[in-house]
Formats: structure tokens, sequence, C-alpha cells
């Protein structure tokens, strides 16, 4: 798929309608489970952060479309406006984080101690530097309650040039919430994904 020299972002060319995309979905979704494989990130007992790009959101839209049977342009230009930002341009990163609980128990126990989660992630650098997650400007007031937390939020990293020429291997993953401080290695092609993203 071409990139914009200007954008990553996916314009309406980039998103079959939905019988060209059922003839090019098995092999699709089977490339973004790979893909996905290398870009998600666990971190302890209940969180997960899956880091975006144009193909994972492209996957993302066309699945939406697929389930709601939308086809025409004003209802995939819609999506396109929702997942848009959460596709990172050079110099940032973006993720999908997920509260990954699943009974009303554990909700009612994790989602009010969780709250401010996706201002608690940072990348901490070979180079002793540290990269603080943002909230996604778009979501941040759909997805962010005083008293409870959302089960997904999509976050976003922006890095400085020497921070990107730092971000190699031995680069952790951490959050340092007050109620979940958890640490991660990211694996070498955890990291060459990303590097990938934070290049122009």
């Amino acid at each position: 798929m071409n990139t914009s020299l200007s954008s990553r972002k996916l314009t309406l060319t980039d998103i079959a309608d939905i019988r060209a995309y059922e003839r090019e979905r098995e092999a699709f979704r089977a490339e973004i489970i790979e893909l996905k494989r290398r870009r998600r990130v666990s971190l302890g007992t209940v969180v997960t952060m899956v880091f975006e790009n144009r193909d994972t959101i492209r996957f993302q839209i066309q699945e939406m479309a697929r389930v709601e049977g939308t086809s025409t342009d004003a209802g995939i230009q819609e999506e396109l406006d929702i997942y848009n930002p959460v596709i990172p341009e050079p110099g940032h990163l973006c993720a999908t984080l997920f509260i990954e609980i699943t009974s009303d128990e554990a909700m009612r126990e994790w989602l009010p101690k969780l709250v401010g989660i996706e201002r608690s992630v940072e990348f901490r650098l070979p180079d002793g530097s540290r990269v603080r997650s943002r909230p996604e400007a778009q979501h941040e007031s759909q997805l962010t309650r005083e008293n409870v937390t959302a089960a997904v939020h999509y976050i976003t990293f922006d890095f400085t040039p020497e921070q990107i020429e730092a971000f190699n291997d031995g680069v952790t993953l951490a959050i340092d919430h007050p109620d979940y401080l958890e640490q991660v290695e990211l694996l070498p092609a955890t990291v060459q994904e990303m590097r990938r993203d934070l290049l122009p």
C-alpha cells in the first residue's frame, strides 16, 4: 500500500468495498495477525498494548465496515475520522491500551482502580531518557472519567530526534500507575516495528 509522503493517514481510496475486501480478506487477515503479534506488548496481568500503524487501522476499518454493512462514502469517512488519529506520523508512536478483564467482578475491581492509566505509560530508553504517554486528544473526552476508567484507551508518545536515535534494543515499556506497576523489555522484533513508525 502506498504511503503519502506528507501523511500516513488513510483516505477513502484505501478502503476496499465489501465485495473486493472479501476477496483479499483471508490473506490480509493472516498478515495482520502476524503483524499484531510483533506489535503487541503485555504488561502484567490485565494490560495489553497494541502499537497501531496504517495497516492495523485499515484492517480495523475494513472489518467494521464488513460487520456493519457500511458501503457509503459518508459511512466510511466517519470511520476514517475516528481512527486516522491513531495512525502514527514519523516521530510518534500510537497504541491501543486494553484492560483485559471479562467478569463483572473484575471490572468493578480494576476500572475504578486504574483511573489515569492512559497517562502512566512510558518508554525507558537505553540512553536514560523517558517518553511519556498522553491520551489521543480526539478520544480522551469519551474514554476518561473521574471515578472509573474505560477498558480501552488510545494513547500517543511524542519523540525528539535524539530519542528516536536512542530507540534501539534495550528499550523498556513501563506502567508506573500507583495501583499497577509493571515493566517489560521489548523484543528486538517489536523494537524494529516501532522504529519503522518513528522514522520518516
